[in-house]
This record gives structure tokens, C-alpha cells and sequence, in this order.
């Protein structure tokens, strides 16, 4: 079986931290250990999050960073759309209230 490289608009799961669970898309691909993460609700683009690649999973999904959007820019509510229309949205709550 072949692995899914990580690439920027590539989603992925979280394996491991608080976020564990979740699904976030590559951003960009700093160098070969670490990757910047977002998923346009509890991780903006304006505040990704840095991640072990050790402790991502990808998953076949890849938005087309390069396509044009249409606010002209990729934005927060442009992830979140991707993220739902592929049934992969937030899962868990954002709060530990049960």
C-alpha cells in the first residue's frame, strides 16, 4: 500500500495532543519533521497550529489551495466548508461539557 503524502490541502487527523481526533488541513509543509495545521474553527488561519508530522495521519482528501475562491482568498469559512462537505467536520465539542 502506498502512503498519501502530506502536501498543503491535504487533510489530516490528529494522532496525538488535545486536538487528538480531529481533522485539520496542511497549510504548509515547513520542513521534514513539522507542518502548519488549520481547520478554520478552533484553528484560524491566522493562528495555525504546528505539528509533528509523526503525529498526523493523512487522509485522502486534498483541497486545491491554488483554485479561486470566492472572496478572491482562501478563508477560514473555506475550510470548514471543504471539511463538512466531505463529512469530516468537528466531532467533538469544543468544551469538556458532556
Amino acid at each position: 500500500m502506498q502512503r498519501i503524502p502530506l502536501e498543503p490541502g491535504r487533510v489530516v487527523e490528529s494522532r496525538q495532543g488535545r486536538d487528538e481526533g480531529r481533522n485539520l488541513i496542511v497549510l504548509t509543509v515547513l520542513d521534514a519533521d513539522y507542518v502548519l495545521l488549520a481547520d478554520g474553527l478552533t484553528r484560524k488561519l491566522s493562528h495555525p497550529k504546528k505539528k509533528k508530522k509523526m503525529h498526523v495521519h493523512a487522509k485522502p482528501y486534498l483541497l486545491d489551495l491554488t483554485q479561486s475562491f470566492p472572496s478572491g482568498h482562501l478563508q477560514d469559512s473555506d475550510l470548514r466548508t471543504f471539511l463538512e462537505e466531505n463529512g469530516l467536520g468537528l466531532k467533538k465539542p469544543l468544551c469538556k461539557e458532556d
